[in-house]
């Protein structure tokens, strides 16, 4: 039978046995959102906890260096606990802090981008770091969701992933999508039903539809991208009619084939079913053109604040050459391009640089140019041939840049350097690689890109101390 021990009887780590049910009080949060807690400094992370909670914990894990525990029961709330405003957020693992008072939330993201420069040696000011920017309205946010579809018990299952699982968790509604999402899935369960149209079976690789891909702009207008096992789709036309007759703010569908046996949720095939396979955005009053697989910021209202502070960081003057590196459809390209002498952009996807290039032209923005590839080959092809930066703009994805684009921006010696970062132990980690080289750390502004969860983006500045300005 499991015994109960309490902390304050000074539990001995070699005493912690799995199965074994204590009360902890939780002191902090990790970077997954998880709670911790200490039994005589033995650490324990229990999910579903926040800072302030005293709780009832069964040991489910334990390694050598920490323990897991389950979360049985909240004996004494934190005085920051909420209730979650959504009753899927235990489980898809979307929303990891929504039981979390949202201001409180902002208060980590900014903590969590501060520990982790400390913990890479950064030699960091904390007055140089503002408090995190947050969302006056932190729901339905999001221009881009991707969902699962499959079967249960006979029934169509559409919905996100459980955390860290492959399990689809049947939703009738995702509150930080727009609401014409919820529409769509609603008609999909319906439709295929209705129409006998069989979902994708990952053991056996058979059945019609994998996922749906649902993209909007500020003007609501949607793109629906329906990703087939294959190109045949039964009752396609019919079911095209019914969904655009229905959902007046659908602008676009397209049919995306994946046939590989894959977790990916796209395939290379796009066939336009409806409208023109695009839809438009607008940033700082430009105009940009999103294909299906093209990269575009989650959320249109913070993405407009994030790359405004970094062009402000930035300071371009008329004669400086500026690179945007990882530079997707040329966002900040173009919004760089108003205030630099010439702006070269990178991006390893190329349809992103056919975007770019398209958004360049429809902006009647001339002085810009794309380089599809990656930014660690066009990089050092750059520097060869002379061309050299002033300022240095980079967003990279969520494992920071590769070292030989490091290595080859401390050869360029730009004045400064502005990184755009949606994860802060990579950003800590080529932040000191350039301080090494002589770049000193002047600001910091993180912004919430993501309500809800436990991502953060920051934008901080560095500046060349090894030479004066170009």
């Amino acid at each position: 039978m499991d015994s109960i021990i309490e902390v304050n009887k000074k539990v001995g780590v070699n005493m912690l046995e799995i199965g074994q049910i204590i009360e902890v009080n939780i002191m902090d949060i990790n970077y997954e959102g998880k709670g911790v807690a200490k039994v005589d400094d033995f650490v324990v992370f229990v999910e579903g906890t926040i800072t302030g909670d005293f709780v009832k914990i069964k040991i489910s894990q334990k390694k050598k260096n920490y323990a897991i525990g389950k979360l049985l029961k909240i004996i004494k709330k934190s005085n920051d606990r909420v209730d979650p405003s959504c009753k899927y957020s235990t489980q898809c693992g979307g929303c990891k802090l929504m039981h979390m008072d949202y201001k409180e939330q902002l208060i980590y993201k900014k903590n969590r981008v501060i520990n982790e420069l400390k913990r890479t040696s950064v030699n960091i000011d904390e007055t140089i770091i503002n408090d995190t920017i947050g969302m006056e309205e932190p729901f339905r946010y999001r221009n881009k969701t991707a969902f699962s579809v499959t079967k249960k018990n006979d029934e169509i299952v559409i919905g996100p992933y459980e955390e860290k699982t492959y399990n689809t968790v049947d939703i009738s509604s995702c509150m930080l999508q727009n609401k014409q999402a919820d529409e769509i899935i609603k008609f999909f369960k319906s439709a295929m039903k209705k129409y006998n149209i069989e979902p994708y079976d990952k053991k056996t690789s058979k059945g019609i539809i994998r996922n749906l891909v649902i993209r909007s702009n500020k003007q609501n207008e949607i793109m629906l991208i329906i990703v087939t096992n294959t190109e045949y789709f039964p009752n396609k036309d019919t079911i095209l009619k019914e969904l655009t007759s229905k959902i007046k703010e659908i602008k676009t569908v397209v049919q995306n084939i994946n046939n590989k046996n894959t977790n990916l949720i796209m395939g290379n095939k796009n066939i336009t079913l409806f409208g023109e396979g695009i839809i438009n955005d607008t940033i700082d009053n430009l105009i940009f053109t999103i294909s299906p697989d093209t990269f575009f910021q989650i959320n249109s209202q913070q993405t407009q604040r994030l790359y405004k502070i970094a062009l402000d960081y930035a300071e371009l003057k008329p004669d400086d050459i500026c690179f945007d590196l990882y530079c997707g459809i040329g966002t900040i390209s173009l919004m760089a391009a108003k205030h630099a002498k010439k702006v070269y952009g990178v991006e390893i996807v190329e349809q992103s640089i056919i975007n770019a290039i398209e958004n360049a032209r429809f902006n009647h923005i001339e002085n810009t140019e794309f380089f599809a590839g990656k930014t660690e080959k066009i990089l050092p092809m750059l520097y060869n041939k002379n061309i050299v930066p002033d300022v240095i703009i980079l967003d990279p994805p969520r494992k920071g840049c590769e070292k030989e684009v490091i290595d080859t921006i401390i050869k360029m010696s730009p004045n400064k350097v502005v990184y755009v970062s949606c994860n802060p132990s990579t950003l800590a980690r080529d932040v000191k690689l350039l301080e090494n080289a002589n770049y000193k750390l002047e600001k910091i502004q993180t912004v919430d890109q993501f309500p809800w969860s436990t991502h953060v983006e920051s934008i901080i500045l560095m500046t060349n101390c090894g030479s004066e300005e170009k």
